[in-house]
């Protein structure tokens, strides 16, 4: 059931990969993938709990964290949205970025715990919550800048974005480019900045995949690396930020965009790193 979710394939089929893999569920996918079994884009989210991603930018800090409940209604309950405005200001206050943490802390002047406040709330609203995952970034010399998509308020939505830059100027338009590349992130959902930065495990992971599908082909190997070349440069340009085709104008590269940015303006912008957090999503 687990591995029909996430691939959409026929029960038949999961059942083989499942065999051949061990009962290893990635292991599975693969498997599937490498005998060209037609497999739907994950469906994990629609069984993923609910809840609310926040993105909050104070000074030189910035958060972005991911609190679940079971369903809607209560992500939308004042009580839900006033728990995720309070553990913001805490994690921005004591610098927190392990969630282990943040459960020890003080939950505001209450006087009880983080993880006490949770029990709490958990109690009052009838619903499991739970406080996902978050990440706390703090430099001086960086800049912030944050989207929401599907906005239940100014810093709550169903995806966030949370991206640093380096820029020596920060006005209108700086302010502009950085928000629409933080849109862009959120909809194409980038595995790395570049090429350089994208796990090399992910990169053999995908040419043992293209070198299975195409192994019944009959063609040369020499002919086979170039064609395995393609789909890896392919591939590049779907998961790595700067090597996608930027979203408001589908024409250049986002690496082009920024140094036509630059170019114009004599800036020197540069993407330092960045999050995205879709709601239910690993």
């Amino acid at each position: 059931k687990i591995l029909r979710d996430k691939t959409g394939a026929g029960i038949l089929d999961c059942k083989k990969a499942l065999d051949e893999s061990g009962g290893d569920i990635e292991k599975a996918i693969d498997w599937l993938r490498k005998q060209g079994v037609n497999t739907a884009q994950k469906k994990s989210s629609r069984n993923a709990t609910d809840g609310l991603v926040t993105v909050s930018i104070k000074d030189n800090s910035a958060i972005i964290f991911e609190i679940n409940s079971e369903t809607d209604f209560v992500a939308k309950n004042d009580t839900f949205i006033n728990f995720c405005n309070d553990i913001s200001s805490i994690c921005h206050q004591n610098k927190i970025n392990d969630i282990e943490k943040l459960k020890n802390i003080t939950y505001c002047n209450s006087g009880n715990l983080v993880k006490d406040e949770l029990t709490k709330l958990i109690a009052k609203l009838g619903e499991n919550i739970i406080i996902k995952r978050l990440k706390f970034l703090e430099n001086k010399e960086a800049k912030y800048q944050k989207y929401l998509h599907n906005s239940l308020t100014e810093n709550s939505g169903k995806i966030g974005v949370l991206l640093s830059y380096d820029c020596e100027k920060l006005d209108d338009k700086v302010e502009l480019f950085s928000k629409n590349l933080a849109m862009h992130i959120a909809a194409s959902d980038p595995t790395s900045i570049g090429i350089e930065d994208l796990d090399q495990k992910i990169v053999e992971r995908e040419r043992t995949i293209y070198k299975e599908q195409l192994k019944s082909s009959g063609k040369p190997d020499n002919i086979l690396e170039k064609i395995i070349d393609g789909k890896v440069n392919k591939f590049y340009d779907e998961v790595c930020l700067l090597e996608q085709f930027f979203v408001m104008e589908n024409k250049t590269k986002v690496k082009e965009h920024i140094a036509n940015f630059n170019n114009d303006n004599g800036y020197n912008f540069k993407i330092n790193e960045f999050y995205i957090f879709k709601l239910g999503q690993d």
